[in-house]
């Protein structure tokens, strides 16, 4: 059955009360404050590693050199350099070449934001086998590390937001949390706590685990070969602006897209869920990730399934998991009840609601 679970006060399957704790959380704020009993929530869904640790701060002493990742950076920028020059193809191409671009890049960023983040990183909804192959097949279209990887460093990133322990960290400035945290090595507290959580849950996922085993052939496979070959062969696209625009261009845009979340949807914003933290809500970041901007409520509540309060508004992804349920694809999707919603707004919020 399609039905959405919805986390609530008077739940039936859950029981939900509050907590009083005092916080210092993401800036130097502190005040007293009810929180919904994250761990009950959490343990519905058989995990609890993507609820911010309220009790961590960053170890005292010198910071830890950086080491830079000379691979990494050359890679990234021979790709953007690459995606340029499909960008000066793009008046040259067959309007079918860029309406297949426009569908890898969507396919692609299904199998982040549906796929990675919402199913496997925080277990927000239950997908069927098929749906699971399907997510992994577009995960390895996109490219942003296999599951079990992106999975695991996402909520290192949930439990420890904004800290040296974050592999993103915001406060490192908006070049670090949207590209510089790929180009030099994961700060030890990363590395630390990444091995400490419990990933059980993926390590069970035999489709997880095989995309984790044969990752690097498939990647050659469907976020290079394919996306060029196709209108190569179907409609006797020049090679060149086969491969700059459907595979280089669009794939820069999608990690681009991907680490606006990162970055952008960490500084430029509205908090009308929790003022105390960072993460913000920007419309023009869901745009391009599918629905991933409304980052205030997804760090608010992370077991949404829709990672926002407004359903499909900016927000296909919502929109996707919503039709796999109702083929039978998929099931159990976790919902925060507007009760809760309200409830924090007007607890925590920066009163932005109010004229929203």
């Amino acid at each position: 059955h399609c039905l959405s679970k919805e986390f609530s006060s008077a739940s039936s399957t859950t029981t939900v009360g509050t907590i009083t704790s005092r916080v210092t959380r993401n800036g130097d704020a502190i005040m007293e404050k009810n929180l919904i009993n994250h761990e009950d929530l959490a343990g519905d869904r058989g995990m609890v590693d993507d609820i911010f640790d309220e009790t961590y701060q960053d170890k005292e002493g010198p910071k830890p050199p950086l080491q830079y990742v000379w691979r990494n950076i050359i890679l990234m920028s021979l790709l953007h350099l690459g995606a340029i020059f499909g960008l000066m193809l793009i008046p040259y191409a067959k309007i079918q070449t860029l309406a297949w671009a426009v569908l890898c890049f969507l396919l692609s960023a299904l199998g982040i934001t549906a796929g990675s983040h919402r199913l496997w990183s925080h277990r927000s909804y239950k997908a069927t086998l098929p749906l699971r192959i399907f997510l992994t097949i577009v995960n390895s279209i996109a490219f942003q590390n296999d599951i079990y990887e992106w999975a695991r460093d996402h909520r290192v990133h949930h439990k420890f937001s904004e800290t040296n322990a974050d592999p993103h960290n915001a406060k490192r400035g908006f070049f670090f949390s949207h590209i510089g945290w790929l180009l030099v090595r994961k700060h030890p507290d990363v590395i630390e706590k990444g091995q400490k959580l419990d990933l059980s849950d993926l390590k069970a996922d035999k489709v997880v685990m095989f995309q984790r085993r044969y990752y690097k052939p498939s990647v050659v496979l469907l976020c290079f070969v394919m996306p060029t070959v196709v209108p190569w062969y179907f409609w006797d696209e020049s090679i060149i602006i086969s491969f700059f625009i459907p595979a280089i261009l669009r794939y820069a845009l999608g990690l681009n897209a991907t680490w606006l979340v990162n970055s952008a949807a960490h500084m430029f914003g509205n908090r009308p869920y929790d003022q105390y933290i960072n993460p913000r809500e920007n419309p023009l970041v869901s745009l391009g990730a599918l629905g991933e901007g409304f980052h205030n409520y997804h760090h608010t509540f992370p077991y949404d399934y829709s990672t926002s309060e407004f359903g499909w508004r900016f927000n296909l992804t919502t929109a996707f998991i919503d039709l796999m349920c109702l083929l039978g694809l998929a099931s159990d999707r976790k919902k925060v009840s507007k009760e809760v919603i309200l409830a924090r707004k007007m607890r925590t919020g920066d009163g932005s609601h109010k004229s929203s």
